[in-house]
């Protein structure tokens, strides 16, 4: 184990993360993992929102379903230095866009529209001193 590592991520999903290149996407779902995630991945500031959510399907939206998961990822996101708004893509263009993802991370999450799409940033020269 290595020290300063949140327990979370796997040595696969280390791996995975130095593997990923500026623009590559990641689908993950679960706060907890997000939370890690962020403490080493930076996050795209070249586009719109970095992280992308599915938005609610129409029925869904008809009865006025709450998605506080979404508001965790937010406030994580914020603490990240990420203030930027989630985006929300229509459910199909989420599962294409997950597809093509550089890696996805099954999680067993089972909060409804609990997953997430992030696309890796750069890290400056001087974030490596």
């Amino acid at each position: 184990m290595l020290q300063g590592i949140p327990p979370v991520l796997s040595p696969e999903l280390l791996f995975a993360l130095a593997k990923m290149g500026h623009g590559d996407d990641i689908g993950v779902g679960i706060p907890q993992l997000l939370e890690a995630i962020l403490k080493l991945l930076p996050l795209d500031t070249y586009v719109e929102s970095p992280a992308t959510v599915m938005d609610l399907v129409e029925g869904d939206k008809a009865k006025g379903l709450k998605t506080p998961v979404w508001t965790e990822f937010q406030t994580l996101l914020s603490r990240a230095g990420c203030n930027k708004a989630l985006e929300k893509i229509e459910r199909f263009d989420f599962y294409e866009r997950a597809k093509k993802a550089f890696v996805v991370v099954a999680t067993g999450e089972t909060a409804l529209y609990g997953n997430l799409i992030l696309k890796k940033g750069v890290i400056t020269s001087s974030e490596l001193q």
